[in-house]
């Protein structure tokens, strides 16, 4: 099972007389990354959060964003607050007088003023509540909204895991050609520089073959691709059995792409071989879309 690391949940629900709102989004990490961003009042309950979060996301960068909102019919009307306003007014009076400044203050600029308007709150705080109840709370909303990223991600993790699956497929192919064309490599080098070395006899030179045949010796055991085509096929069935297990497979599925690379690169610097050269270059580009995609897979 393979979820994707890119995914959106949300929530909403109402207790005490607020509506609380969770948003969470979470992008490519390399480890697993938990931004909690809340009222200041809900900081307590933050380490638990994170925990709740971690039993849901294995890998990925997660940004959590928590609000409440009073609902209508709690709303307290704002009032004026009769000692600001003339705190201020007697300051302009004393700017006017003893400075020498000029300039009218008016009504909007008066109530833009910090403290002017009181909106006293009728709801009692979170400091005043019942903190036990309101961690709960909190915990039913993450967890709604987890589930909502939870589906996100599994349903985007099921294309990737199809285009991967593909690609390794294709993988699977080549790596068979390769089993078919690695015996020519030697036979193909054995009859070019037979006719080589043909074409520059003049007759000044003998041809031995006893030397030949330790030339071509040696050009065997050099071009040998058996034991990286044998670790190629390891690497390709492991990946292929981390798509069928529970785990996060990200961090493991982009070993093995680098694990590969490394064979198909020493197969290309040891056969020269055109046709094998040709699909050294194909394995390549596959490996390098399955180490994009496995970029963005948990």
């Amino acid at each position: 099972m393979s979820f994707s690391m890119t995914g959106y949940g949300q929530s909403a629900l109402q207790y005490g007389g607020y509506k609380v709102e969770i948003e969470i989004k979470s992008v490519n990490h390399r480890y697993c990354e938990v931004v909690l961003r809340m009222p200041r009042e809900w900081t307590c309950f933050e380490d638990v959060l994170r925990r709740t979060v971690q039993q849901y996301v294995k890998r990925g960068r997660v940004d959590i964003y928590m609000n409440k909102e009073a609902e209508l019919e709690h709303v307290a009307f704002a009032t004026l607050n009769h000692s600001a306003v003339k705190a201020y007014m007697q300051a302009v009076d004393i700017l006017r007088d003893q400075y020498g400044l000029e300039g009218k203050l008016t009504v909007k600029d008066i109530l833009a003023l910090p403290d002017v308007m009181h909106s006293p709150d009728r709801l009692p705080s979170v400091d005043e509540a019942d903190m036990e109840a309101w961690g709960e709370v909190l915990q039913e909303g993450l967890r709604k909204a987890l589930e909502n990223l939870k589906a996100m991600r599994f349903k985007e993790g099921l294309h990737l895991a199809q285009d991967v699956e593909q690609r390794l497929h294709r993988l699977q192919v080549l790596h068979d050609e390769m089993i078919a064309l690695a015996p020519y490599v030697v036979d193909e080098h054995r009859i070019r520089l037979r006719q080589r070395l043909t074409e520059l006899q003049d007759h000044s030179f003998s041809l031995d073959d006893y030397k030949f045949s330790m030339e071509i010796a040696l050009y065997a055991d050099r071009s040998n691709i058996d034991e990286e085509l044998i670790r190629m096929q390891s690497h390709l069935k492991q990946c292929k059995e981390l798509f069928l297990s529970g785990e996060s497979i990200g961090r493991k599925l982009d070993f093995l792409i680098q694990e590969m690379n490394r064979e198909v690169n020493t197969i290309g610097s040891k056969a020269n071989h055109l046709p094998l050269v040709n699909r050294v270059v194909e394995m390549k580009a596959e490996l390098e879309k399955i180490r994009e995609q496995a970029a963005n897979i948990e």
